[in-house]
């Protein structure tokens, strides 16, 4: 927990005390940073980027809103802005698998005894597009219009995403769970 005596620090620019507020911050941050991009240098540049932004706005924080949290939507912000931003983005990801029609695969037992660092490592393997889609409506709790908004796709779109990320976790997981899961037919 972050001492307002420490952001009132920070606000006078002491160095010591941001870098006090970095540490006690890094967990948090880092944790937001890697759910958006999963190459670890980049994943720390949006972390800095987002830290300085946290520095720089320290006035403009509404007192009711508990600093963690208003952190925390400063890393996201960061982490979609430098998406947006980035050059070598696509337009938009191909559809390139068809929807898995098999019946569901029964994986909850699973996931109740997976720790969260085995959870991130399996959201690894779904598509850049659908892991930030599946982290903004899932873990995050945009809507898919602002997600909309937010990347520059339809609702719709971002249905498919999610949808999507599900499918590919479901597999996963019920691989790793010894289920036998039938394979999507690619067209």
């Amino acid at each position: 927990m972050v001492s307002e005596a420490l952001i009132a620090r920070c606000r006078k620019e002491e160095p010591k005390a941001q870098y006090e507020l970095y540490r006690l911050l890094h967990g948090l941050m880092m944790s937001v940073c890697t759910r958006y991009e999963r190459n670890e240098q980049d994943a720390v540049a949006g972390m800095n980027q987002g830290f300085l932004k946290v520095l720089t706005n320290l006035d403009k924080r509404r007192p009711e809103v508990p600093f963690e949290l208003w952190v925390r939507r400063i890393m996201i912000n960061t982490m979609i802005d430098t998406y947006r931003s980035s050059k070598e983005r696509k337009a938009q990801e191909t559809m390139e698998t068809s929807i898995d029609e098999s019946p569901a695969v029964e994986v909850n037992e699973y996931l109740r005894q997976m720790e969260s660092e085995a959870f991130a490592q399996l959201l690894d393997r779904v598509p850049d597009m659908s892991r930030k889609v599946f982290n903004l409506f899932i873990v995050d709790g945009y809507s898919h219009a602002e997600i909309g908004e937010l990347l520059g796709i339809s609702a719709g779109t971002s249905k498919w995403h999610v949808s999507h990320a599900r499918q590919v976790l479901q597999r996963c997981i019920a691989q790793l769970a010894g289920k036998c899961v039938a394979k999507t037919a690619y067209q």
